[in-house]
């Protein structure tokens, strides 16, 4: 039996990272996690309360595929609490995270072929899910001087009927604020390409507030999760924001693809919504983990990063130190007991010079990782 081309798709480095990190805490090593983007904190209480409680009585058997109406019209409603838009509920489809919801976006968008133009750094599962459906990823380099973020200038005689950005961004925590936004929506509906907008670490900011891409177009894809501000990586429940016209599609094929979302995830994700304060109480954790990042990692000797406005990650060049950001973070990992992760999960071409640093764990692991750092650094010489 033969593989599929459509089936060659790169590894997600990070997730080798992990297993290595694994490996070695089964040998008895204490790990510092700073590879993944996965929160420390479990879903909230009242939510896994509300699912507990649910049970005894729900069998939890298939929802409609469009995901619970409850659920919609809450998600619905959060748009109007967080940035003040009107978002008819019949536009919001709940979806198997937000890996589920590129699926369905990049299907029912775009045909065999087209070309969907990304910024590199980016998440990587962006190109590999576009090349396993035969799209075209057609990478286009951020400059640092940006915040690693694409600008129109960049798009200049790049041939692309769709455009995927996000904000904040993986890995750089970066922002767009609302004229940037703007001015890259423009640019891109000016081209006649479908504009999509990931925005699953909404929520999670500091010094400013995220821009939805629905406060400057009802004709935008967003695609968003509850994996990361309300700490729910396993449930594996997102939702997707679309334009009137293709809800059907994408339902239709939500319809054959999944069936539905897991009914159980949705029924805590619902609770979850209303689970404000102790939602805060994880940014606060992040917002002190983010200062000890900014303190720390520069007295340790990786001082070139991109100060993050949001997410919960770090990127740091460092080209100055390595031409091999894999072995280097291998190194990080065997004699510090940190893991990273290597840019080249994000930038094929410029990653061999970079890491990415993840301060989603809690205040302590985070303080001994920087302290770990460091001393790997001085050893280093």
């Amino acid at each position: 039996m033969r593989n599929s081309s459509r089936g060659a798709v790169d590894p997600f480095i990070v997730m080798d990272v992990m297993e290595a990190a694994r490996a070695a805490e089964e040998a008895g090593r204490h790990i510092i996690h700073m590879e993944v983007g996965q929160p420390s904190s479990p879903a909230p209480a009242h939510a896994r309360a509300v699912l507990a409680e649910t049970m005894k009585s729900d069998p939890l058997g298939y929802t409609v595929a469009l995901g619970l109406p409850a659920l919609r019209q809450r998600i619905a409603r959060l748009y109007g609490e967080w940035y003040d838009v009107d978002l008819d509920p019949a536009r919001v489809v709940v979806t198997p995270g937000s890996s589920g919801g590129f699926i369905l976006a990049f299907t029912a968008m775009f045909d065999a072929g087209d070309r969907v133009a990304l910024g590199m750094p980016g998440y990587p599962s962006y190109r590999q899910i576009l090349k396993a459906l035969d799209l075209v990823p057609v990478e286009v380099p951020a400059k640092p001087e940006n915040g690693y973020q694409l600008v129109p200038g960049d798009l200049a005689g790049v041939d692309y009927q769709g455009l995927m950005m996000a904000s904040p961004a993986n890995p750089t925590g970066t922002m767009l604020d609302r004229a940037e936004l703007g001015a890259m929506i423009e640019t891109c509906q000016a081209n006649g390409a479908a504009f999509l907008s990931d925005e699953i670490y909404h929520g999670i900011e500091y010094d400013k507030r995220a821009v939805t891409a629905l406060e400057l177009s009802d004709d935008v894809c967003v695609i968003n999760s509850f994996s990361k501000y309300f700490s729910m990586t396993g449930w594996r429940v997102g939702w997707l924001v679309l334009p009137e016209r293709m809800v059907r599609q994408v339902e239709r094929l939500a319809q054959n693809l999944f069936i539905c979302p897991p009914h159980a995830a949705q029924v805590a994700a619902l609770a979850a919504m209303d689970c404000g304060e102790e939602l805060q109480d994880n940014l606060a954790v992040y917002a002190k983990n983010r200062q000890l990042m900014l303190d720390g990692l520069p007295k340790a000797g990786f001082d070139r990063i991109a100060p993050p406005d949001g997410a919960f990650y770090v990127y740091a060049d460092v080209s100055h130190l390595t031409d091999d950001s894999r072995a280097f973070a291998a190194e990080i990992l065997d004699k510090a007991g940190v893991a990273v992760t290597p840019g080249l999960d994000f930038d094929p071409e410029r990653g061999h010079g970079t890491l990415r640093f993840s301060y989603a764990r809690s205040s302590a692991d985070i303080e001994e990782g920087l302290a770990r750092l460091a001393q790997f650094m001085k050893c280093r010489g």
